[in-house]
């Protein structure tokens, strides 16, 4: 999927809030701006020049888009903070391109995010669309180093997953035994009330959900679910079969599928499952954007930018893949075992 950054403020904050990305852009673009405290700033003045635009416009693009800038590094000096930073400015033996120090009053400074915020916006400028370009790169580039070159699997790398794959895992076998016990025959009841529940959490059915990630048909979708749907998931799947059970007692005999449905309407309605729900949403809708490309059309309201956290959840140093987590995880597995 082509993103346009120039239009789109989820695609910006979600480079802008990447640690890890930030840092290899740094290393790609030389920009000397002003370094103090182990921090980059640049001038409005200098920002203007580096994109061969005049101060004017840079001006314009934060007044129109002033709540962004301010979170992303933007800010005006006065007082006090103004006099130190100038101070600070003195005592590292650089200078800045302003006017005589002591008529300034107010001075508008950017930091290295905020000035590639700057470059993200700015249509007017060839030198930005470059930055865009480089920018993109080195993000998909980054994703897929650290992933393997694939982000199929990326929710895997979540130190929660293997907690509830193997939680879900349970639950699957009792929902799967009460449709086996509790519900007349029938070739196609597994899948139907699958899709049932899938479409009740996130809007989609097994074949739509395959096709927006490009999986395969031996792909199993539950290996690619973030944790926090597998434990909806897991769920729906033990308090529907404790339904399913208690109506099989009470009418003594099983369950036709238009009785079935009847009662999954009822439990799926509940609204103790919707703040739960709309988390579900937001991190699959939110992640698999950012993560795997993937733009899930009915989940669009439920989208955000991920914080900083998710980026080191899934792609920092603590994210592991599966199979080494594994050798690490016997504990975890035994302590479950032990539920059962």
């Amino acid at each position: 999927m082509v993103k346009d950054l120039t239009n789109s403020v989820i695609d910006r904050q979600n480079i802008l809030n990447n640690d890890m990305a930030i840092e290899e852009i740094k290393k790609n673009i030389s920009v000397p701006g002003i370094v103090i405290d182990d921090k980059i700033y640049f001038t409005v003045e200098y920002v203007a020049s580096f994109y061969e635009v005049d101060p004017r416009t840079i001006r314009r693009y934060i007044e129109n888009n002033s709540k962004e800038f301010n979170e992303n590094g933007y800010e005006v000096l006065t007082g006090q903070r103004l006099k130190n930073f100038f101070k600070k400015i003195e005592n590292s033996g650089k200078d800045i391109n302003v006017l005589t120090k002591e008529k300034v009053t107010r001075l508008s400074v950017f930091d290295f995010r905020a000035f590639l915020n700057v470059g993200m916006l700015l249509s007017e400028s060839e030198r930005a669309k470059e930055v865009r370009k480089l920018i993109l790169d080195i993000v998909i580039d980054l994703i897929n180093k650290k992933t393997g070159g694939g982000t199929k699997y990326i929710n895997q790398r979540d130190e929660d997953y293997l907690e509830s794959w193997y939680c879900e895992e349970n639950y699957r076998k009792l929902f799967t035994d009460a449709l086996r016990d509790y519900v007349v025959e029938g070739k196609y009841k597994y899948a139907r009330y699958t899709d049932k529940i899938y479409e009740s959490i996130f809007k989609e059915n097994t074949k739509e959900y395959k096709t927006i990630l490009n999986l395969n048909a031996k792909d199993k979708v539950r290996d690619t679910f973030y944790s926090e749907v597998l434990d909806l998931i897991s769920s729906y799947e033990g308090g529907f079969s404790e339904i399913l059970k208690n109506e099989y007692l009470k009418k003594g005999a099983r369950l036709e599928y238009y009785e079935v449905d009847k009662l999954f309407d009822v439990f799926s309605e509940q609204k103790l499952y919707e703040p739960l729900k709309n988390k579900a949403r937001n991190k699959m809708a939110s992640r698999d954007l950012a993560f795997r490309d993937a733009l899930h059309l009915r989940l669009t309201e439920y989208i955000s930018p991920l914080d900083k956290t998710e980026f080191e959840r899934f792609l920092g140093l603590k994210s592991q893949e599966l199979l080494e987590r594994m050798k690490d995880s016997e504990e975890v597995f035994k302590r479950l075992k032990e539920r059962e």
